[in-house]
């Protein structure tokens, strides 16, 4: 082979691995792929399950409620610690509504560190009430309802009855404010209260504390010169 047939074929070389040596263009960066972010759990908003409503008694609900609420109900004895002393009293099987709302207040943990504010020398003791901010809170939180009498199982106003006080507001048909109670201290009774108000239990232990809340020296308004109170209210059968 002639000397230019070489020289021919090493030019065409040169050309062709020239040509192969050009790089490839460059995607621009705008148009790169983003790489994925790694996003930590904390950071994730939970979406928020909404909230309950919670249940409050009304004069519309707390019929149907109570009636349901005494159904198989078997506890019927409670015992009240006071800052003088405990006693425990029994409620009575027959009058379901009034039981039921005892029962059901003393689960909620009403009662506890209410006071005895009615005392009648003689006549009763009355708790379930009190001047501070925490006693009304309860009573928003459970709502407002009355209850209506229940006279005519039999039960009379004898000594150590626990009976429920009428409301005082626009109260023809005396219905019952639910969240007080009265004991019946009067020797032997207090007959003249007999079909006015309902009695739903009796004092079975104790009742010496009772006489002795009400011998506590009052104001004129009945309410107890020194504050006694309900420390704790507790189902015990």
């Amino acid at each position: 082979m002639r000397y230019s047939d070489y020289t021919s074929i090493a030019i065409i070389l040169f050309i062709f691995l020239t040509g192969c040596r050009e790089e490839s263009p460059k995607t621009p960066a705008s148009d790169a792929v983003p790489e994925a972010v790694t996003i930590e759990k904390d950071t994730i908003p939970e979406e928020s399950e909404p909230e309950e409503e919670p249940f409050i008694l009304t004069e519309d609900n707390a019929i149907d409620f109570f009636f349901d609420y005494q159904k198989g109900l078997k506890e019927n004895k409670v015992r009240l610690t006071t800052s003088m002393g405990s006693f425990t009293v029994q409620l009575y099987d027959n009058v379901p509504y009034h039981k039921a709302n005892f029962i059901f207040l003393t689960k909620q943990g009403y009662y506890d560190m209410t006071m005895f504010h009615r005392v009648v020398k003689n006549f009763i003791i009355q708790g379930g009430n009190a001047d501070n901010k925490e006693t009304a809170d309860k009573r928003r939180k459970l709502g407002r309802y009355l209850l209506p009498p229940d006279t005519r199982k039999g039960y009379r106003h004898h000594r150590g009855t626990i009976s429920m006080p009428s409301s005082e507001i626009d109260n023809p048909h005396m219905l019952a404010s639910p969240y007080e109670f009265f004991i019946v201290v009067t020797k032997p009774g207090s007959y003249h209260l007999d079909g006015n108000y309902t009695p739903f239990g009796r004092v079975i232990e104790g009742m010496d504390v009772v006489d002795e809340i009400n011998n506590q020296p009052v104001d004129d308004g009945d309410w107890p010169s020194q504050n006694i109170y309900i420390l704790k209210a507790e189902i015990i059968e």
